[in-house]
């Protein structure tokens, strides 16, 4: 059975799969940027939880990073499309069905991004703040 933060990656992953662009968790950069846009589910920290003693509780603010990649002549309004889709998806259910108590995503950083002999790329981190609450650190 999986833990409550892997349950709650993987259906952070399923609201990214929504967006019309490909979704993956903890790949590489392929070689090929699909034309709709690649994002990259990266597991991220979970920091340094505030705990309760009664009843035992860990508080986390797991920050999960969203790696945005967009290519072709078009980029910067793929971008922003993409940008504004996934900002969507989160806000249609900021709980994850239950299982945070709140789903928050931060502004991206974008870069343009040179590739020798090829279109440029368009890509951003984007931080993504889960907030919830565990009975064990390792459950």
């Amino acid at each position: 059975m999986p833990t409550p933060r892997e349950t709650i990656l993987q259906a952070l992953l399923a609201a990214l799969q929504t967006v019309p662009a490909t979704a993956l968790r903890g790949d590489v950069l392929p070689e090929r940027v699909p034309a709709e846009g690649l994002l990259i589910l990266r597991d991220g920290e979970p920091g340094e939880p505030e705990v309760t003693l009664s009843p035992l509780a860990y508080h986390y603010q797991h920050r999960a990073e969203i790696e945005v990649v967009v290519l072709g002549a078009d980029r910067d309004a793929t971008f922003d499309t993409l940008c504004a889709s996934i900002g969507a998806a989160l806000a249609a259910d900021r709980t994850l069905g239950g299982l945070c108590d709140w789903v928050e995503a931060e502004a991206p950083r974008p870069v343009d991004l040179a590739v020798e002999g090829a279109a440029s790329l368009k890509a951003a981190v984007i931080p993504v703040v889960l907030h919830y609450t565990t009975a064990d650190p390792l459950a």
